[in-house]
Order: structure tokens, then C-alpha cells, then sequence
């Protein structure tokens, strides 16, 4: 169980002082935070804000007597005040749509993040089950289709085609002398909703909430950055908050990305530059060019992968089948994507690692035309080592271009995995069609987000593929009752189980890059996570409520992975050498996975 620690603050000498966690050391300290701002400043800055929480000692000391109403409300009073009126607000709004409803709930949670950040996170932090679905996904899709409207006031930045030449000295405009990660995106593919423009910019801001709330980061040292260039949606070029321009495209695109990754990395050399949302077409070719030069990731292609892999891991051991087993299963992917791409690229290199060059997975890909194959002429380069021989296709009665029904009935697949962003294309047929599964316990993951994108629904899937199958998610759906007792469990296969413990593991180690192997002993740890008890009910992934303890787990076995390969170069007080001891780097993840008390 984390300790739950409490802002205090006292002033010396015209310092506000504060408990926090420095970024040369993972302990516990008091230490004075230099302020340089008075009276209101101060009250307009959510950082330093406590609301009605300064003492007279502060008023006095921070000119901000009289500025302030003259009770004196603790921090634990501020915090019950504000879940009481998060609870009116759920009383009030019984009834509505759950758009209107989740909408409701991200107001007022933004509002208090605008306000007081100590608050907004100790809030989040000890409500992460329920919160993490408002800050991040789903609620976020619907922030972002609405950003415009509801936006009140800046967080992070905004970089532009505009700003060639600019971003060297851009980058020293942001406040915070110290970053350590940044959530970078373009809005070019949100979700499933697709080009979003500048409103994207919720996606950083939510998942670095994550990365805070999660791993413990510093709050004042993550930043959230939107690139703009520009909208190809013809509803957003009219009327939204960016560049009212047609998407760059080719070397004038790519020389904006090498300008700003450029920028980061003068200033912040150190940071962690995780890429978000990024288009089918940039996202591949950036991972690529970045990532053995910077220390980088994409969370879509790997994140994804990381997350899928741990739940086709889990699945064989839901067989009760050793996880050698898995170079034996028949997998079904529907979407030729980033994400669809990236988990087929993570499950290949597992299957290698368990055979060896004579890898040959049953990996049967799937796109808008159908099974991709070796006949397909323009199979895109990233899709084309997944595509299957004809011959190996003709011998189970399918052909190039094979329909998913025909494919799930055809191959009896363990798993049949959506990454498509096609809402309910797993429809009656092809549920059916996974009964008749070559595995006692066959697998239904529905990964794309938002939930309106999801290939089924939990209670679909259930209803028609059996009360046998295991059930994966991108979104939150609810536990299905099949009657009798019995409960058909749902599992969001969310990135948040990975994302938070790479960027706490990548940071703790020095990494230079964040490497494949890294990559893979996160999801090897998140597919152990669970116990065999567990995995037998079909629980794949644990409650959100133990995130931090699971973000430290897999930060562990981020760091250990880049000392094996000889990438960690050291961070703060943990060095190269003390890096090699487990205990240390242990009790230093632990420290540094808790709350930072601002």
C-alpha cells in the first residue's frame, strides 16, 4: 500500500517551503522552494496556489493578506470540499447522457487543475480508478473533438509550421527549468476520431496527468507539446484554434519534426519524447528516425504492443499452457495500422526470442481489403513481412483479400485481436464464427478507442462467442453478469499499465534510447503481474487502483533491461555503478513512484 503524503508548507524568510522529492535525490526532504512572486501572482499560479490554505504567517510573509477570504481551510478540508461537490455534481446529473455527463465531470476537475495542482493530483491520485477514465481515456476523445469550446486557459505548447526558424529559441520560453518528459503529437489520428488538428493537445495533457499520477514525475517537469501543421478536416479548417491550413507533407513535414526534436534536445538533452497520435505514415517513418538518436518512443505502435503482448502472454497461460506455448498460437489482427503493426512487430520479436531465426508465428493480418497477403500488389513496407504466403493461405480454403468471417472461420484463431477503428465490425457472425475455436478459452480483444470505436462490446461478445472466451479492451466497459454467479470479466488493455513505468524506467536508468529490449521486459512484467489464480477467472490486467505499484514494477524491469544492455547511463544520485544493484535501484523506484508532495 503507498504511504499517502500531505502538502505542508511553511514560510521562512519570505520562502515557501515545501516537502518534495528533489530531482538529485529520491528521498523524502524538506526543502525551501524559492518563490518569486507575490500576492496575487501567487494565487494565480496552480502550482504554487493553496487557495484558502496559506496561514497568516504566509499572508503576511507572500503579501497576500486580504486578498484572500480570513478563514484559514486545511488542505484535508479543501480536499473533502471538493469530492463533496464532485459527488453533488454526479447526483445532479443522474440521468443525462453519458456525454454530457463525462463532459461535466472534466469541467470541474480542469477547473481545479487550473487552480491548485497539489490538490488536483492528491485528488487523482487517491481516486485513479475512477478519475483516470475522465483525464484520459475515453472522456478525453470528447475533450478533444470539443477543445475549442471548452478552452480556457494554456497548458503546455504549441509549436507551428509557422515557427520554422523559431524553435530553437521557443523552446527557452517554457518556465520550468528541468523537464524530464515530454508528450508530443500532432493531431493528425486521435484516437479513432482521426485528424483533430491543435485540439489534440488534451492527449498530451491527459497522459502526462498519467505519467504524474502513476510514476510519481514531477509535475513541473513534464510537458505536454501539440505540433501544428495544420488540418486536413474540412469541419476544423472553418473554425477551430490552430493553423487553418492543409496538412504539411513530405521533407517541408519532416523538417518541422527534425527542427522541434532538435530544439528538446539542445535544452532538455536528457528528456524523455514520447510521440502520440501520430498518422499511420509519420509514425512509423519518426519511430525510425529518431530513436536510436534520441531517447524516444511511440506509445501508439510500442505502448500498444507492449500492452496486447501481455494480454496474448496471459492468454496461454488462461489455457493453462506454458508461455513457450505462444509460438503455437493462431492470432487474428484486424487493423493494418500503427498500433496493429506495432503489436505484430513486438509479438514477432517474442516469438523469436522462444525459436529463434526459424520464427514462423501463425500471424494473420487483416485490413480494409481484407487478409493481406503476399499477392497484394503496394503492400505498404511496414505491413509487408506480416503478409501470409499464398500457399499457406490456399491450404486452410482462403485466398488474398479473404473477408474476417471467412478468416475466423477458417483459421479457429486463440485470438482475434481489433486494432481496425471500426466500431462493431466484431458483429454477430464473426463472434459466433470463435466458438468454434481451436482453444478451450479463445481471446476477444477489442482495442480501439473511444469506446464508439470499439469492434464490440463486452456484453456482445459474451452473449455470442461464449461465456468461455477472455475479453480485452481499449476502453472501459462493465463486468458482464452471465447469471449464476458467474462474471464474464472485462479487461482494458490500457497503455497505462506500460506507459508510465518506460518513462520512470528510462528516466531512473540514463538511458540513451529506449531500446526493443527494453520495450519487451515491460510487457513480459505487466503478463506476470497477475496471479495464476487470476489468469484462470480470465483476469488479464489488475485493478487501476494498484497502478503506481505496477508503474513501479515495470520501471524496475525497464531499468534492469537497459543495464543489461549497457544503455543506462545513470540519473541523479543512482550512477552507472549502483545501478548494477537491484536493492538500490528498488528502494529508488519506490521513493520515487510516490506521490511528489509539492
Amino acid at each position: 500500500m503507498w504511504r499517502k503524503t500531505v502538502a505542508r508548507s511553511a514560510v521562512m524568510a519570505g520562502k515557501l517551503r515545501r516537502f518534495s522529492i528533489c530531482a538529485s535525490s529520491p528521498s523524502l526532504i524538506p526543502g525551501p522552494c524559492i518563490v518569486h512572486k507575490r500576492g496575487a501572482d501567487i494565487l494565480h499560479d496552480p502550482w504554487f496556489n493553496k487557495d484558502t490554505g496559506f496561514p497568516l504567517t504566509e499572508r503576511d510573509r507572500l503579501g497576500l493578506r486580504g486578498l484572500l477570504p480570513p478563514r484559514v481551510i486545511s488542505f484535508e478540508q479543501q480536499y473533502d470540499r471538493f469530492m463533496e461537490s464532485y459527488r453533488s455534481l454526479e447526483k445532479n446529473t443522474a440521468g443525462q447522457s453519458d456525454g454530457v455527463v463525462s463532459l461535466a465531470k472534466w469541467r470541474i476537475l480542469n477547473r481545479l487543475h487550473d487552480r491548485n495542482e497539489t490538490l488536483y493530483y492528491r485528488v487523482l491520485i487517491d481516486n485513479i480508478k475512477d478519475f483516470a477514465p475522465i483525464i484520459y481515456t475515453p472522456t478525453v476523445g470528447l475533450v478533444c473533438q470539443n477543445y475549442s469550446g471548452l478552452f480556457r486557459r494554456p497548458r503546455g505548447m504549441y509549436f507551428s509550421a509557422k515557427d520554422k526558424g523559431e524553435m530553437m529559441s521557443m523552446i527557452y520560453n517554457w518556465p520550468a527549468p528541468e523537464v524530464d518528459m515530454v508528450v508530443l503529437t500532432d493531431g493528425s489520428r486521435i484516437l479513432g476520431l482521426g485528424d483533430l488538428g491543435v485540439q489534440g493537445i488534451g492527449i498530451p495533457i491527459g497522459k502526462l496527468d498519467m505519467y504524474v499520477a502513476a510514476a510519481g514525475i514531477n509535475p513541473q517537469r513534464v510537458l505536454p507539446i501539440m505540433l501544428d501543421v495544420g488540418t486536413n478536416n474540412e469541419k476544423l479548417l472553418e473554425d477551430h484554434l490552430g493553423l487553418r491550413e492543409r496538412r504539411l507533407e513530405g521533407e517541408e513535414y519532416i523538417s518541422v519534426v527534425d527542427e522541434l526534436m532538435e530544439a528538446l534536445h539542445a535544452r532538455w538533452p536528457k528528456a524523455i519524447v514520447q510521440f502520440e497520435d501520430f498518422q499511420f505514415k509519420w509514425a512509423f517513418e519518426t519511430l525510425q528516425r529518431y530513436r536510436t538518436k534520441y531517447c524516444m518512443f511511440n506509445d501508439d505502435i510500442q505502448g500498444t504492443a507492449g500492452v496486447a503482448l501481455a494480454g496474448l502472454l496471459g492468454t496461454v497461460r488462461a489455457q493453462g499452457l506454458p508461455l513457450s506455448d505462444f509460438v503455437n498460437q493462431k492470432i487474428v489482427v484486424v487493423g493494418a495500422g500503427s498500433a496493429g503493426l506495432g503489436v505484430l512487430n513486438m509479438a514477432f520479436q517474442a516469438v523469436s526470442r522462444m525459436t529463434g531465426k526459424t520464427a514462423n508465428p501463425q500471424f494473420f493480418l487483416i485490413d480494409k481489403d481484407g487478409l493481406i497477403t503476399k499477392e497484394r500488389n503496394g503492400v505498404d513496407p511496414s505491413a509487408a513481412p506480416f503478409a501470409k504466403a499464398i500457399g499457406e493461405v490456399q491450404s486452410l480454403g482462403l485466398r488474398e483479400g479473404s473477408d474476417l468471417l471467412e478468416v475466423v472461420r477458417k483459421v479457429k484463431p486463440l485470438v482475434l485481436l481489433g486494432l481496425s477503428g471500426v466500431g462493431g465490425i466484431f458483429n454477430e457472425q464473426v463472434l459466433k464464427a470463435m466458438r468454434d475455436s481451436d482453444s478451450p478459452k479463445p481471446a476477444i480483444f477489442a482495442m480501439s478507442n473511444p469506446t464508439t470505436n470499439a469492434e464490440c462490446t463486452a456484453a456482445d461478445a459474451f452473449k455470442h462467442a461464449g461465456e468461455k472466451i477472455v475479453f480485452g479492451s481499449g476502453s472501459p466497459f462493465q463486468h458482464v453478469d452471465l447469471g449464476n454467479g458467474k462474471v464474464g470479466h472485462v479487461n482494458q488493455a490500457n497503455n497505462m499499465y506500460l506507459f508510465p513505468g518506460i518513462g520512470l524506467g528510462g528516466l531512473l536508468s540514463g538511458a540513451r534510447i529506449i531500446s526493443d529490449g527494453m520495450l519487451q521486459a515491460a510487457a513480459e512484467c505487466l503478463a506476470s503481474y497477475m496471479t495464476e489464480a487470476d489468469i484462470q477467472k480470465g483476469i488479464l490486467y489488475p485493478s487501476l487502483d494498484s497502478i503506481r505499484h505496477i508503474t513501479a514494477e515495470v520501471g524496475a524491469a525497464v531499468l534492469r533491461a537497459a543495464v543489461a544492455e549497457d544503455l543506462a547511463e545513470g540519473r541523479g544520485e543512482v550512477g552507472p555503478k549502483e545501478l548494477g544493484h537491484m536493492s538500490k535501484v528498488r528502494s529508488n523506484l519506490e521513493s520515487k513512484a510516490h506521490f511528489l508532495s509539492l
